[in-house]
């Protein structure tokens, strides 16, 4: 068997550059206009985004979810509060997203700090999911070991039957965080690596200040 060589693996960035004269004022604009570019182009699951959280000894670790909403505030998903990353989040506030839309030779990395919503928002998305995906919010104890599949969807069903007769109630160890943006970096793919970045950091006035990175 002839072996893979990873090191022989890769292509040229040649959809388009990245210039300032096209960045808009406000980074989370700009955001929305390539996100909507992501949907408009197809991609499948636009808004999946690498969360890296890092716990209370200093381990880093990551995950993908979905993006559930973006406005001036900042970036919010979803999680069950006894999650692992919830619980990095307790003991560090300090988050960092990435979206990687590879199709579009494109990257966005997002570093801020992570605080919950208010139940209310929590509730209003909750409602808004499928009532599968609102009953394995109560069926999942997400991070926490499970013996086999069985027996997490032994408690799906119990979860199923118990919550027959009417509404499903939000959790309260379940709601959403919103990640306050304080630099968020746009990257575009360039011919020769000479790729195209600009990065938007936080000033204490709440402004945005642009400067160009070096690939």
């Amino acid at each position: 068997m002839s072996e893979l060589s990873i090191d022989q693996l890769r292509r040229e960035y040649l959809q388009g550059g990245l210039h300032r004269e096209h960045l808009k004022d406000c980074p989370i604009a700009q955001f929305e206009h390539w996100l909507k570019q992501a949907v408009d182009a197809g991609l499948q699951d636009p808004t999946a985004m690498t969360v890296a959280t890092v716990d209370a000894s200093g381990q880093p670790s990551q995950r993908i979810v979905l993006l559930k909403a973006v406005d001036k505030d900042g970036f919010v998903f979803y999680t069950n509060y006894g999650s692992r990353k919830a619980q990095d989040i307790a003991a560090n506030s300090k988050v960092s997203l990435h979206f990687p839309w590879h199709a579009l030779e494109r990257q966005v990395k997002i570093a801020g700090v992570a605080e919950k919503v208010s139940q209310k928002e929590s509730l209003q998305y909750f409602l808004s999911r499928p009532e599968e995906s609102q009953l394995a919010a109560w069926a999942s104890e997400q991070s926490r070991p499970v013996s086999s599949r069985e027996l997490l969807m032994q408690q799906f069903a119990s979860m199923k039957q118990k919550f027959s007769a009417g509404k499903i109630p939000l959790p309260d160890f379940w709601g959403g965080f919103r990640i306050k943006p304080v630099r968020i970096e746009f990257w575009q793919g360039g011919a020769n690596r000479l790729h195209d970045r600009f990065e938007y950091q936080l000033q204490d006035d709440g402004d945005w200040d642009t400067q160009r990175l070096a690939p």
